[in-house]
């Protein structure tokens, strides 16, 4: 979470992954009312790539304030670092740094990180805005709220260590990782209960 690099904790290198994928199976409500398929997969373009030392954020959103507008979203995301942290205290944002690949594995793609409907903002090299309905909030924070993360962990474990130090660091590591499950779950269960939906973006 942002809160990690206070903490002087160095996240594992993302670069070596190529491309990434969600799919989102099924149908679901967008955030503007309509019954759509929710059948998308999202891959990483040239410029997702290049920006993979930047900031994850994930934003609650009351669906009623919801603007079908990439340039409405993209305001959402251009506050200073001081209300940016004052909004992550009342657990109305969250901000992963660049291993946000990294902890969408652990959650093998419950749409913990990832998954949302894309909306593209005008300069089509960015990487797209990712829309989680309220509905689809809500059952992000029932899923984390029931995950025990050691389980998680032991899961994801073999192939997140080599990226953050080894063996030799696992102790380190997992606790990086359990730290933002910790903060996640805060965040989505504040987000369920004020049924409120949620707004993605890769940012610098």
């Amino acid at each position: 979470m942002f809160r990690h690099r206070d903490r002087g904790v160095s996240a594992g290198p993302v670069q070596d992954r190529r491309t990434f994928a969600v799919s989102l199976p099924g149908r679901s409500q967008d955030p503007f009312g309509s019954e759509v398929d929710a059948g998308v997969t999202i891959r990483s373009s040239p410029a997702l790539l290049s920006l993979m030392s930047d900031y994850f954020h994930l934003r609650a959103v009351p669906p009623s304030a919801l603007r079908n507008s990439a340039n409405w979203l993209q305001r959402l995301f251009e506050d200073d670092w001081d209300a940016v942290r004052e909004r992550i205290g009342r657990h109305r944002e969250e901000v992963l740094d660049r291993s946000y690949l990294d902890h969408e594995l652990l959650y093998s793609g419950a749409e913990v990180v990832l998954g949302g409907l894309p909306v593209y903002p005008g300069d089509h090299d960015r990487p797209p805005f990712l829309l989680l309905t309220a509905a689809r909030a809500n059952r992000v924070s029932a899923y984390l709220g029931s995950a025990d993360f050691e389980a998680l962990w032991r899961v994801a474990r073999e192939e997140l260590l080599p990226r953050h130090g080894g063996a030799g660091a696992e102790r380190e590591a997992r606790g990086v990782f359990a730290a933002a499950h910790r903060d996640l779950t805060a965040f989505y269960g504040q987000t369920a209960q004020y049924g409120d939906a949620v707004v993605k973006w890769l940012i610098q």
